[in-house]
């Protein structure tokens, strides 16, 4: 079996995974070993899954307007600001 080294680890991190390989009568490094397993069974079909849910939600823009008469709507009800010392920039 291979040895894994971790350097510089976070005295609260520690002490959190400590904390979690007691109340699961672990040893920390069989804590850690649970942690990446978990881990890498279950990441790429997860975030797979939440790719398509993010996609399935950002479906094209259904409306009568076209895109030059969005951005004129826009542009008419946008309120001049002063949060920049009167100046104009890229968020007025």
């Amino acid at each position: 079996m291979a040895t894994l080294q971790v350097r510089d680890i976070d005295d609260r991190l520690y002490e959190a995974l400590r904390a979690r390989a007691r109340s699961e009568h672990r040893s920390v490094s069989q804590e850690v070993v649970s942690i990446i397993e978990d881990h890498l069974s279950t990441s790429p079909h997860g975030s797979q899954n939440q790719t398509e849910l993010f996609l399935g939600l950002t479906g094209s823009w259904e409306g009568s307007e076209s895109a030059e008469q969005l951005i004129a709507t826009l542009r008419k009800n946008r309120k001049n600001s002063d949060r920049f010392g009167g100046k104009r920039v890229s968020f007025d």
